[in-house]
C-alpha cells in the first residue's frame, strides 16, 4: 500500500523527477510524458463519473472505476522501465487480463447499440460528452506510449491497454446515449454553403 505523507518534496524544483527506479529523469521525457497523459484521461474519466453516480447507471461506474484503477497501474507500469536490475520489488505492471476485460465488456455493450449509420459528433448526454473527451484524452496517451516504444521497451499489454481503451470509452459513450439514439451524427458537409 502506498502511504503519502508529505505532497511536495522541493525534488522537481530543478525540472527533474524519479521513474519508478530511482533514476532522474526530465520531466519532460518521453517516458514522464507518458504517464502524464495517462494521468490526464483518468481525471476526465473522473468527470464522467460525475454523471454516473444515478442507481440506474452504477454498472457503467463500476467499469468507469476499474478503469481508473487500471489508469493508475498503467501509470506504474510505464513509470518503472524494465532496467534488469533488481529493485527490491515486482514493479506493477499491466496483464493481459485487464485487457481482455476491456475487450468483453465493449461485445457486450456493443450488442446492444444501433449500428453506426456515420462519425459520431462528441456530444450527446453530459457523460457521453465527457466521455468523448476522455477519449480523446485516451487516443493522445496512445499516442504518447507509441512515441515512447519507439525509443525504449514498454510492456505489450501497456500499448494493448490503451488502445482498447479509447474504443471501451467509444462504445460507452454510444450506450449512454440511449444506446446509440441520442448520437450526434456527422453530415457530410452539411454547413459549407451556411454563409
Amino acid at each position: 500500500m502506498v502511504k503519502l505523507t508529505r505532497i511536495y518534496t522541493r525534488g522537481g524544483d530543478t525540472g527533474k523527477t524519479s521513474l519508478g527506479t530511482g533514476t532522474r529523469v526530465d520531466k519532460h521525457d518521453l517516458r514522464v510524458a507518458a504517464y502524464g497523459a495517462v494521468d490526464e484521461a483518468n481525471a476526465a474519466i473522473g468527470l464522467v463519473r460525475l454523471h454516473t453516480a444515478a442507481p440506474e447507471m452504477a454498472a457503467e461506474d463500476a467499469m468507469l472505476g476499474r478503469i481508473q484503477n487500471d489508469l493508475f497501474d498503467l501509470g506504474a507500469d510505464l513509470c518503472t522501465p524494465d532496467e534488469g536490475k533488481d529493485l527490491g520489488y515486482e514493479p506493477l505492471r499491466i496483464l493481459p487480463t485487464q485487457v481482455e476485460r476491456l475487450e468483453r465488456e465493449i461485445d457486450a455493450m456493443n450488442a446492444d447499440l444501433q449500428p453506426l449509420t456515420s462519425f459520431i459528433l462528441p456530444g450527446g448526454t453530459p457523460a457521453a460528452a465527457h466521455l468523448h473527451l476522455a477519449r480523446t484524452l485516451t487516443r493522445r496517451a496512445e499516442r504518447e506510449i507509441t512515441r515512447l516504444a519507439t525509443a525504449e521497451a514498454i510492456t505489450a499489454a501497456a500499448l494493448h491497454y490503451i488502445n482498447r481503451l479509447s474504443d471501451h470509452l467509444f462504445v460507452l459513450g454510444r450506450r449512454l446515449n440511449g444506446n446509440g439514439a441520442q448520437d450526434v451524427l456527422w453530415v457530410p458537409g452539411a454547413t459549407r454553403d451556411s454563409g
